[in-house]
């Protein structure tokens, strides 16, 4: 391992020690709850249009997107109820979760595997890993989550059942701590190609690949902003900055759509100022 990847690697343990010692049992999100500094969570509704054939008289799907929940001593548990809930009250046909679903342990993820687990969505319950997923036990991570019926997808596609199969949701692996792969995860996907990832940071892995629609996370808007949105601090990484939350055209002459959540939760210190979490949900119309 090289010298540098050693010290990130150090530096990232004992960050994964401390900071749960420092909020032990959730005091500091319980704080901040009480204070009204933990965050919210905000519904943002979207029409898109997508192209591809469905039967006449067939409704919009109703795409459900949630991310970042940071289940953990940062993120106070009644903030994920709030959020859950903010999802079942949506409906969806189809729902997507864009990572970063855990800070620190795989086991935190339960309480939102129980509760979207048995939530109808007929087209499908779908994750892919988020950094601080990966920075758990991985395979206890996904076994929670499928044993309650939501799937991992990593680097791979998944066809939509009737009356909307000719589109696929393709799933990335993290770009932080995983290994995306554009030409693994769109192979067999050659209808309307619906992009689910960590972070914006994936568009540089797709490159000139073709997508309708993308949905990511990873920033927070910032967490703390200034009035106004204004993040003070994003993750490191290309396209972060540039994409830091809200809806986006993208692509060869802007064909894409790029949709990038605040997400819900509160990664290191449990405080979201001017950045309030949100969930979108999304009425997705296909037409030729």
């Amino acid at each position: 391992m090289p010298e540098h990847e050693r010290r990130q690697s150090v530096r990232r343990l004992l960050f994964d020690a401390v900071v749960p010692l420092l909020y032990l049992r959730g005091w500091g999100a319980a704080a901040a709850w009480r204070l009204g500094l933990n965050g919210s969570v905000q519904v943002e509704r979207f029409e898109v249009a997508l192209p591809g054939t469905v039967p006449d008289g067939t409704p919009p799907m109703r795409l459900v997107f949630a991310s970042d929940f940071h289940a953990g001593p940062t993120t106070d548990p009644r903030l994920i109820a709030d959020a859950c809930e903010v999802i079942e009250n949506e409906r969806p046909d189809l729902l997507l979760l864009g990572g970063d679903l855990v800070s620190f342990r795989a086991s935190y993820v339960e309480p939102i595997a129980e509760r979207l687990g048995v939530l109808p969505a007929p087209l499908g319950r779908l994750a892919v890993f988020g950094n601080h997923d990966l920075r758990t036990d991985v395979a206890s991570f996904v076994e929670r989550l499928e044993r309650r019926g939501i799937q991992v997808l990593v680097n791979e596609s998944m066809r939509l059942p009737a009356p909307y199969e000719t589109a696929w949701v393709c799933g990335f692996d993290d770009a932080r701590r995983g290994h995306p792969d554009a030409v693994r995860t769109f192979a067999g996907a050659d209808g309307t190609r619906i992009v689910l990832a960590h972070s914006p940071v994936t568009l540089g892995h797709i490159g000139t690949e073709r997508f309708e629609l993308m949905l990511c996370g990873h920033t927070h808007g910032g967490q703390i902003a200034l009035p106004g949105g204004y993040p003070l601090y994003l993750p490191p990484g290309p396209y972060n900055r540039a994409y830091a939350s809200g809806r986006f055209r993208v692509g060869p002459e802007g064909r894409a759509t790029l949709l990038v959540s605040r997400g819900i939760g509160c990664s290191t210190i449990p405080v979201r100022l001017f950045a309030p979490g949100n969930v979108f949900s999304c009425a997705v119309r296909f037409s030729e």
